[in-house]
């Protein structure tokens, strides 16, 4: 039966496609299709090309007639053949193991250079990559730069310490491949990657640059999300009305961290910053938060912390699952925690998960769970940005201790709905 689990959505869509097909509208089949072959649409254009295959062969098997889904699956399957024939070029040489990327973002005036110089001065036996993924004054302190290299689109700069800085307009995936291009040259390695984002950056498509294309994906691993917070303007940022179809950078910003550094706690008093505090974890409550002034964290508390293995998902603290205390306004980004106990049906499972991707995938920004699953003894531990999910078995159950538990961090998210559709795959 644990090979039955692995074949769930998150894991393999061609044999949720065949065994949850049934049990779906026909309409529902021609949205889940539909679905899958624009991520797969994606996909390609960004070299995923194995992803892509697979997804676009589940799509085949919900909707064979359609047009678009045969033609994808035809050019898939060329593109395939081109790479394996060495027509298209497969990445660069990379290193024995994949390197960790950490993505720093935070609003504007957060203090992210200030942050930024401080782990390149302290790291004096690491070597660090560093991407801004935008042109614009670096903010790299001059005493650590030894050589600035002009490349027009990119702009790469080595420091004293063997750091490099690049930054890049654009392709973020063609800088990610000449950095690893360059080391691999040299004969180099890297203790990792960070990206540092604009402040007004949403962080989600840089992270899904790292599960959405097959080279990348298979020399670097995410490590985790690091969003900084300037104490004295953070609530303005947070409760700052946008007009309608505009989105606040600020709380997506916190929504997808696995990490919050709160910067500039000097400037603010503490009924402030508690105040702050509770906005925070109104928006993400799973994410450790830090306190600090002027940028000083203690590296080992941002860096190494695997905010994207599924191990981590089962050393969740039950404190998410506990709602919070109301707020005077209406937040349209909240966190909703989910624990019940009985076992899931694999088809029941399958189905809502479809359902849950094809209709409200675009306002989940985070998922996290572990599930107890009908037939296996073993945990399922799932995580996700968006429509892009990830799965696997993990260790067996203890006796007595069969418990599911899911954190969804979005926008819009009604708890009720959630509960109730979730309660629903249980057999």
């Amino acid at each position: 039966m644990a090979a039955e689990v692995a074949g769930l959505l998150l894991t393999d869509p061609s044999r949720f496609a065949a065994e949850a097909a049934d049990s779906m509208a026909s309409g529902s089949r021609g949205d889940l299709a539909s679905l899958w072959a624009t991520r797969a649409d994606i996909l390609m254009g960004l070299g995923g090309l194995k992803r892509a295959n697979t997804e676009l062969q589940a799509a085949a098997q919900l909707a064979p007639e359609d047009q678009r889904v045969n033609d994808l699956l035809a050019e898939c399957k060329k593109l395939q053949q081109y790479q394996e024939e060495g027509f298209i070029e497969d990445a660069v040489a990379a290193a024995q193991s994949k390197v960790p990327v950490h993505i720093l973002t935070g609003f504007l005036g957060s203090g992210k250079t200030t942050l930024l110089n401080h782990i390149l001065r302290e790291s004096h036996a690491k070597r660090y990559a560093v991407i801004e993924n935008e042109f614009g004054e670096i903010g790299i302190d001059d005493k650590l730069i030894a050589r600035r290299e002009d490349l027009g689109a990119e702009q790469i700069i080595e420091m004293n310490n063997g750091c490099i800085c690049c930054t890049v307009r654009g392709d973020l995936i063609q800088g990610l491949r000449s950095i690893l291009k360059k080391t691999s040259l040299e004969g180099t390695k890297l203790d990792g990657i960070i990206i540092e984002t604009t402040g007004l950056a949403d962080p989600a498509p840089v992270a899904q640059t790292f599960f959405a294309d097959d080279v990348i994906q298979s020399k670097m691993m995410l490590d985790g999300i690091i969003t900084l917070i300037d104490a004295k303007h953070a609530l303005q940022h947070l409760r700052e009305e946008k007009p309608e179809g505009v989105e606040n950078e600020a709380v997506e910003q916190v929504a997808f961290a696995d990490r919050i550094v709160v910067n500039k706690t000097d400037l603010v008093r503490n009924d402030e910053l508690k105040l702050l505090t509770e906005e925070i974890r109104g928006i993400n409550r799973l994410a450790p938060i830090i306190y600090t002034q002027n940028s000083k964290v203690v590296l080992g508390e941002i860096i190494g912390i695997r905010g994207f293995s599924l191990d981590r998902v089962l050393e969740a603290d039950s404190e998410f699952l506990k709602d919070e205390q109301d707020h005077e306004h209406d937040q349209t980004v909240t966190s909703v925690g989910i624990e019940c106990a009985g076992e899931c049906g694999q088809a029941r499972l399958n189905a809502w998960i479809a359902k849950l991707l094809t209709e409200r995938g675009t306002d989940i920004f985070r998922t996290k769970g572990v599930l107890a699953v009908k037939g296996s003894d073993h945990k399922f531990v799932f995580q996700g940005i968006h429509m892009i999910f990830g799965g696997q078995l993990q260790d067996p159950w203890p006796p007595g201790e069969r418990l599911n538990r899911l954190v969804f961090i979005g926008r819009n998210l009604d708890r009720a709905e959630l509960e109730s559709g979730f309660k629903s795959t249980l057999a």
